[in-house]
């Protein structure tokens, strides 16, 4: 006869089994396919969070799929500026980078950020290379073209040879979110756009927006209104009628920016749930919102 404690450790067990054996046929699916996530938001500040999806990363790395992480760092960047006594200023919602804060900009997501996020994958046991748009011409920038922004930058070009040559040979690439023009200057790149358009040049499975909210949500106000997949159309009319509205725009723009270049699904999930790569990825229901093109399921 067994005790109540053994009962609830076969249970536990008995579920573990359960997980592992939905994961399998999408570990089957998406073996040798690129998954391009955009890592920010609180799991980027909690270290708990952080150190799951360092795991979650070197998880997917070794059942076969090919992640590609790519990062901003607004708060780390505001942190130095103040240490160093200049004031963050922001217009119509983009920083504000003139060439000291360029400097700033640079200097902590390349120098800083992006080596710890490094670190923190080889310690999970994966092998991580951090690089920036600079590296192997990756990304050309472009100015975006407001006035009185500064160094704030658009893709202009894309060459995915250097992240090709990394995924084949096993390593994980950490792209930090600054890009140089033609002529060398560097330029300050929204993150997101970033991974959309380097999710459109790879011919991603995925993009993947980690975020602080639970995804596309009908009522804003009301997570249970969550809308766990649509196509490109909806998500259109979602953004057209104001359901979704402010920093939710160039999130849902950029996937279906990327959608549009033949990526097969883009989601927007909530990084501040324990293991949400994981639970979006490798499971049935998902955790966040999918935009697809068309005829895709999870």
């Amino acid at each position: 006869m067994l005790t109540e404690k053994e009962l609830s450790q076969q249970e536990t067990e008995a579920m573990r089994v359960k997980v592992l054996s939905e994961a399998l046929p999408y570990i089957q699916q998406f073996a040798g396919r690129t998954i391009v996530v955009k890592y920010g938001g609180a799991a980027m500040k909690d270290s708990t969070l952080k150190d799951q999806v360092m795991r979650d990363l070197v998880f997917l790395a070794c059942v076969g799929v090919r992640p590609v992480l790519v990062h901003g760092g607004g708060p780390e960047i505001n942190s130095w500026l103040d240490k160093l006594g200049i004031e963050p200023q922001f217009k119509n919602g983009l920083r504000v980078t003139d060439a000291p804060t360029m400097d700033v900009v640079e200097m902590v997501l390349v120098g800083r950020v992006n080596k710890e996020i490094v670190a923190l994958i080889n310690q999970a046991g994966g092998s991580a290379v951090g690089l920036c748009g600079k590296d192997g011409n990756l990304i050309t920038a472009r100015p975006q073209g407001d006035e009185g922004i500064g160094f704030v930058g658009e893709v202009s070009s894309v060459n995915t040879k250097i992240l090709e040559a990394l995924v084949k040979s096993g390593y994980i690439p950490v792209v930090s979110s600054v890009a140089a023009d033609e002529a060398g200057q560097s330029y300050n790149i929204n993150a997101d756009t970033i991974a959309g358009e380097l999710a459109a040049a790879l011919g991603a499975e995925k993009l993947i927006l980690m975020t602080d909210t639970a995804g596309i949500l009908q009522d804003p106000k009301d997570p249970s209104t969550l809308l766990p997949q649509l196509d490109i159309q909806q998500a259109r009319e979602l953004m057209k009628n104001g359901v979704v509205s402010g920093g939710m725009i160039p999130k849902v723009t950029c996937c279906v920016r990327s959608l549009a270049q033949g990526v097969k699904a883009a989601h927007i999930i909530d990084g501040r749930i324990n293991h949400s790569l994981l639970l979006e990825i490798l499971t049935d229901t998902g955790i966040g919102s999918m935009i697809v093109a068309s005829g895709y399921q999870r």
